[in-house]
């Protein structure tokens, strides 16, 4: 059991929606240790009681859990799988979770070099954006041995609200891409919902007091229509890190030979954005291909 007196949390990655969850884990009383590329995000941790680490290596030397939400597969690589990344120089027995939206197979290649060195390596990706994180209402999908899963799902539990063990190494990567290809045509439909009220005179506000409790009811529809309306497209979940996600999705499917006219339409669509300058805008701000038109 890993008791807060004697586990240190390592936390790498604290953007958006890393900032909230390792504030959970530290103010459910863990020993925290904090790594982000730029310092200065993790100046509030540091100030609520976290310590710093200098580097992957540093904190991998000193924590017994250590969490990772990073922005792409490139930069998992390099803290998992380099020389002076987590494997290369974490504690025998220790845990390693990864909850960046990445590939099945590179979470399978984590899996398999940590379980050589007895570590256990978990990939539990996490759905709920900037709110979810701030509320600890996380859907987590986590993929990856049994036992290890058990270990570490009570520090899960404070991250989150639905967190599903999905299977092997990989799964949970698997399951994310589940989420994504749902939400990519999803957010073409919550836009177009927006911008037909608008167009018809309505006001849309009001449409949404319909529409978002009945069958047309989603996430986005409930949290991310009313930041259209607002004309508020700050990131709870950055553009560019979508198209990463969609075009994982999209090479996964193009592998198991599925076709996706749908992943491959929302994908366009925000290539066509971010090429505008909007891939550090929230998803949301698909609304404005619309109003760009």
């Amino acid at each position: 059991m890993l008791s807060k007196e004697d586990t240190v949390i390592g936390f790498i990655g604290t953007g958006v929606m890393g900032k909230s969850m390792a504030r959970h884990l530290l103010e459910a009383g863990y020993q925290l240790t904090v790594y982000t590329r730029t310092k200065e995000k993790a100046d509030d941790l540091l100030e609520k009681g976290a310590v710093w680490s200098d580097s992957p290596r540093d904190m991998a030397q000193k924590a017994d859990v250590i969490f990772t939400i990073v922005g792409y597969p490139s930069d998992v690589e390099e803290i998992y799988l380099g020389e002076d990344g987590l494997i290369a120089n974490a504690k025998q027995g220790s845990y390693l979770i990864d909850m960046t939206t990445s590939t099945p197979s590179l979470a399978q290649r984590i899996y398999n070099q940590a379980k050589d060195k007895g570590i256990h390596a978990i990939d539990a990706p996490v759905s709920g954006g900037d709110i979810g994180a701030r509320e600890a209402k996380l859907a987590i999908m986590a993929g990856g041995d049994d036992e290890a899963f058990l270990q570490v799902e009570p520090l899960l539990n404070i991250l989150g609200t639905n967190i599903v063990h999905q299977g092997g190494a990989g799964a949970g990567q698997h399951t994310k891409m589940c989420n994504q290809i749902s939400i990519a045509s999803n957010m073409i439909g919550v836009c177009e919902a927006v911008i037909y009220a608008e167009k018809a005179g309505l006001d849309p506000e009001t449409v949404l007091k319909s529409i978002s409790t009945g069958a047309a009811g989603s996430w986005s529809l409930s949290n991310l229509a009313p930041r259209m309306i607002d004309g508020n497209f700050e990131p709870g979940f950055y553009i560019k890190h979508f198209i990463k996600d969609m075009k994982i999705a999209l090479d996964e499917a193009t592998r198991m030979d599925i076709e996706v006219p749908g992943l491959s339409l929302a994908l366009s669509l925000y290539e066509q954005l971010a090429e505008k300058g909007e891939e550090n805008s929230g998803t949301q701000a698909l609304y404005k291909y619309w109003k760009q038109s």
